[in-house]
């Protein structure tokens, strides 16, 4: 069944590969019918993303921009799971305090930063606490209905067999959350590489939304589009290389979708 399952895998990543450059070849293609300077062909970006390489600007930038959203995601999926496993598993308090998690969700991301930045100043714990307020409710929702969807039928029947508590955990309630947290992780983390862009264009010391502020001052489509291929290609490789392998190791069990 898994051998059966592994060219229809492998034949769906090729697909998504293909996709990428056909992209890039539209992208090349527009280019040459437009031949304007405010849209460089993906060509002219490659070069300019080498060269803001070889210059020593890019993987700084990189690295500042990946540290405050790795540390961010982290504390938000701690944060978030923390709460929706309360709120899902007391009802009382969801009635209580599931307003809350409703205007987190919905308070505009430009209204925090703005805030925590005059509470806290241009630093980085007011951008990284900002990015957790705005995205810890996401993934506080997406565990509030993963703990309402568990089947407490096992958990009752491991009780009868006198299953240890952290046994019952590991084997039904973890293996059922999984979904909900991989989704929410997905999700999450796209956000978060947005949020704190927009939050280091609105002030910071470094990171791809601080150049991203300067190119834009001085109108440069080649800088600001080079730190943009180069953070999309971090992200797909994060996507391929960590989410893609953690859900198939995690979720491999499930039926494959033909």
């Amino acid at each position: 069944m898994a051998g059966s399952r592994t060219p229809k895998r492998q034949g769906k990543i090729g697909l998504e590969w293909f996709s990428i450059l056909l992209l890039l070849a539209l992208w090349q293609v527009i280019s040459m019918l437009v031949q304007h300077r405010l849209f460089p062909s993906p060509i002219v970006v490659f070069i300019e993303v080498y060269d803001l390489a070889r210059e020593g600007l890019l993987f700084p930038d990189l690295a500042k921009t990946l540290s405050r959203a790795a540390a961010a995601f982290v504390v938000a999926m701690v944060a978030g799971i923390v709460i929706g496993s309360v709120l899902g598993r007391f009802r009382s308090l969801d009635g209580l305090f599931g307003n809350w998690v409703l205007i987190g969700l919905n308070i505009p991301a430009i209204v925090v930063a703005i805030t925590f930045y005059i509470w806290f100043g241009l630093t980085e714990f007011a951008l990284i606490i900002a990015v957790v307020v705005n995205k810890a409710p996401l993934v506080s929702v997406a565990m509030r209905e993963g703990v309402r969807d568990l089947d407490y039928g096992l958990s009752e029947l491991a009780h009868v067999y006198r299953v240890s508590f952290w046994q019952r955990v590991q084997k039904f309630i973890v293996p059922q959350l999984m979904p909900y947290v991989l989704t929410a992780a997905r999700t999450g983390l796209s956000l978060i590489w947005k949020i704190v862009l927009v939050f280091e264009v609105l002030g910071s010391d470094g990171g791809v939304g601080f150049r991203i502020g300067l190119f834009f001052q001085h109108f440069d489509m080649k800088g600001i589009l080079a730190y943009t291929v180069a953070f999309m290609a971090v992200v797909i490789l994060f996507e391929y290389g960590v989410l893609r392998r953690l859900e198939h190791r995690v979720l491999g069990w499930r039926p494959a979708q033909s």
